[in-house]
């Protein structure tokens, strides 16, 4: 439960070593002590750090759950466990896979598992977590999307079309959930220095995953649909609307 002063004390994190998702954690975490739940892919090495440096940080309980995002079936017994010890006061949904852009869109076996990781199972995950947080009527939830979904470039389209999924599905959620308590919001950083990241030649406005966080933590807190990263993204979205196509298709990653 969401204590008196708005801290949480339960934090789910989907994608239990995703660099992000775990910065978010520890924004969290200088708040207030609280309880983290780890989903995340059996056998990931960076799992024993992960634990560890949030245990640094002050958590009072670090628990791994074991998270395969594209073994869908598995995905309701996953958040069973994840609740199986209370209720979750916030779920980060934060997992996602890249490649090389010009290979995924010849690549059909690459292609469809990026699809899969990245929408699918954020889907499948989504309408569970929307089911608990429903039934207890709180709860946030933070879905990491992408600037890359807003509008799909030619440089990077499958990738890109994957996170314009993820972001209307999350954003149609929080409109269904609204109205029985809990509350979404939608992340949407540019390039974020991150090993994600780190094979693509650095962009305009590219931030830190920690202040990534801090936005993210503090648009959920205060109920927004969507936060910008950093938040000038916003204005060049808005202009990057209405470039004409035969132009937009021309401008780089």
């Amino acid at each position: 439960m969401i204590n008196a002063v708005g801290n949480p004390q339960t934090v789910l994190l989907l994608g239990g070593t995703s660099e992000i998702g775990l910065a978010m954690c520890e924004e969290y975490l200088k708040k207030s002590p609280l309880r983290i739940i780890l989903a995340t892919l059996p056998g990931d090495p960076g799992t024993d750090a992960a634990v560890k440096g949030l245990e640094a940080k002050g958590a009072t309980k670090v628990e791994v759950v074991d998270f395969d995002a594209v073994k869908f079936d598995s995905h309701p017994d996953v958040i069973d466990k994840a609740w199986a010890g209370g209720d979750v006061d916030v779920a980060i949904v934060a997992f996602g896979l890249d490649g090389d852009a010009e290979e995924l869109w010849q690549n059909q076996r690459k292609a469809v598992l990026v699809a899969n990781v990245n929408y699918t199972a954020a889907v499948s995950v989504g309408v569970l977590i929307g089911e608990k947080m429903k039934a207890q009527g709180f709860g946030k939830i933070i879905a990491m999307s992408s600037v890359a979904g807003e509008r799909v470039k030619r440089a990077n389209f499958v990738y890109g079309s994957t996170k314009a999924g993820l972001d209307g599905f999350y954003l149609g959620l929080g409109e269904a959930l609204a109205e029985f308590g809990p509350s979404v919001t939608v992340v949407r950083p540019g390039m974020v220095r991150t090993k994600f990241s780190a094979h693509v030649k650095e962009a305009p406005l590219t931030v830190n995953k920690e202040d990534v966080a801090r936005l993210a933590v503090a648009a959920s807190d205060k109920g927004k649909e969507i936060v910008w990263a950093p938040g000038p993204f916003r204005f060049v979205m808005m202009a990057l609307r209405h470039v004409p196509r035969p132009i937009f298709r021309k401008l780089p990653v």
